[in-house]
C-alpha cells in the first residue's frame, strides 16, 4: 500500500494503493511510491521491469485486436447478432476500456517518477484511469451474469419467449453501463494530483472528498460483494442447472431419434455453453488470485512475484476472452476468416487498379 504522510493529522493514498475488488490493478506509478514493490525485493530489478513491459505491451495488443475483431465480426454477421454475442460485444467492449486508460500509466510508471501530465488534462487523467478500468470489470461481470440468465431460461424453459430479445438486449447493455458508472463514480470524485516532494502523483482522497464519516473499507466491501461473490456463486448455480439440465434432456440411445435439425441446435447450444462457461472460468481464474491479494492487504518480499503475476494474471483477462470466442466457437473464426478475405480482396484490387486504368 502506498501511503504519504503529508501532515501530522492527515494521509494521502496513492493511485497505486489495492483497492480491493473495485478491480482496478493498483501498480507502481513511480519509484517514489514503490511501497508495494521495493526493488530490493527483485534480485534482477532490470529484467523484471522489461518483463512486465513486455507483457503489459503484449495483452494490450492482443486485448485492441481481438476485442475489436469481436465487435466488428457481430456487426458484419447478421445471422450472429443475438442476445448472447451483443452481450459478448458488450463485454468486448468495456474490455477495450482496460488497456487504454489503465495501461498506459503502468508503463509509463515503471520507467518515470512522476505523473505525466498535469494541469486540467492531467487532473481528468488521473481521475478516469482508475473509474474506467473499475467500470470495465463491473460491466463484464454484468454481462457473464446477463448471459447466464439468458442461456438458463434457454435450456431450462426453452419453450417461453426470451428472456432477453435481441431489441430488449440493448436497453440490458445500457443498464449495465450506466449502474458501472454509478457505483464507480465516488473515484471521480476521490482522486485527484497532488504535489509532493516535487513529484506529482495521482492520489486517492477519500476522507477529504467524502468527510472523515464515510469509510472506504465499507465501499470497498460492498463492491466486493455485490459484483464479485453474489455474482459468481449466481452463475455457479445457474450453470449447474444448465449443465444437468442439458445432460438429461436427450439419452444417449435416443439420438438417433432426433432429427438432423434438432441434433444441430442441441449441438449448437452445448457449443455456446461451453462457449460461456469457459469465460466465466476464465474471469474467475484471472480475477480470483488478484482479488486474494487485495484482500491480505499487506505486502512482503516473500510474496512480491507473486504479487506481479496476480496483477498480469487480471490484467491479461481483457486479451483472453476473444481468444476463447475465437477457440469455442465456429462462426467467430468463420467471421475472421471472411474479414481476413475482404482485407485480402481489397488490398488485391487496390493493387491491380493503377494497372489496367
Amino acid at each position: 500500500m502506498c501511503v504519504r504522510r503529508i501532515s501530522n493529522t492527515q494521509t494521502e493514498q496513492c493511485f497505486t494503493t489495492n483497492k480491493l475488488v473495485n478491480f482496478t490493478m493498483p501498480e507502481d506509478s513511480n519509484s517514489a511510491m514503490n511501497g508495494t514493490h521495493p526493488k530490493s525485493c527483485f534480485s534482477n530489478p532490470a529484467a523484471v521491469k522489461i518483463g512486465r513491459t513486455f507483457a503489459y505491451c503484449l495483452i494490450f495488443i492482443v486485448s485492441l485486436a481481438g476485442n475489436t475483431l469481436v465487435g466488428i465480426i457481430v456487426y458484419k454477421t447478421k445471422a450472429m447478432r443475438t442476445s448472447t454475442n451483443f452481450l459478448l460485444v458488450n463485454m468486448a467492449m468495456s474490455d477495450l476500456l482496460l488497456p487504454i486508460f489503465l495501461f498506459p500509466p503502468i508503463i509509463t510508471g515503471l520507467y518515470v517518477d512522476s505523473w505525466l501530465v498535469g494541469g486540467p488534462l492531467g487532473q481528468a487523467l488521473c481521475k478516469l484511469h482508475v473509474f474506467f478500468s473499475n467500470v470495465s470489470t463491473n460491466v463484464s461481470i454484468q454481462s457473464l451474469v446477463l448471459i447466464a440468465l439468458d442461456r438458463f431460461r434457454a435450456v431450462a424453459f426453452p419453450l417461453r419467449s426470451a428472456l432477453i430479445s435481441p431489441k430488449l438486449c440493448l436497453f440490458f447493455i445500457a443498464a449495465t453501463w450506466i449502474i458501472a458508472m454509478a457505483v464507480q463514480s465516488p473515484h471521480l470524485f476521490a482522486f485527484r494530483l497532488v504535489q509532493y516532494s516535487e513529484t506529482l502523483i495521482c492520489a486517492r482522497r477519500w476522507n477529504e472528498a467524502f468527510g472523515d464519516s464515510s469509510s472506504f473499507i465499507n465501499y470497498i466491501l460492498a463492491m466486493f460483494v455485490i459484483f464479485f461473490c453474489i455474482p459468481l456463486v449466481l452463475m455457479a448455480v445457474l450453470y449447474f442447472i444448465i449443465v444437468l439440465k442439458v445432460k438429461s434432456q436427450t439419452p444417449p440411445g435416443e439420438q438417433s431419434v432426433l432429427s438432423a435439425a434438432q441434433q444441430r441446435r442441441e449441438k449448437r447450444e452445448r457449443n455456446l455453453l461451453k462457449l460461456v462457461i469457459a469465460i466465466v472460468l476464465s474471469f474467475a481464474v484471472c480475477w480470483m488470485p488478484f482479488t486474494i491479494f487485495t484482500l491480505l492487504g499487506k505486502v512482503a518480499c516473500g510474496t512480491i512475484h507473486y504479487i506481479v503475476i496476480a496483477r498480469i494474471l487480471a490484467s491479461a483477462n481483457c486479451a483472453i476472452n476473444p481468444c476463447i470466442c475465437l477457440i469455442f466457437s465456429r462462426n467467430y473464426r468463420r467471421g475472421l476468416k471472411s474479414l481476413l478475405n475482404c482485407c485480402v480482396s481489397l488490398q488485391t484490387s487496390n493493387q491491380v487498379a493503377p494497372i489496367g486504368s
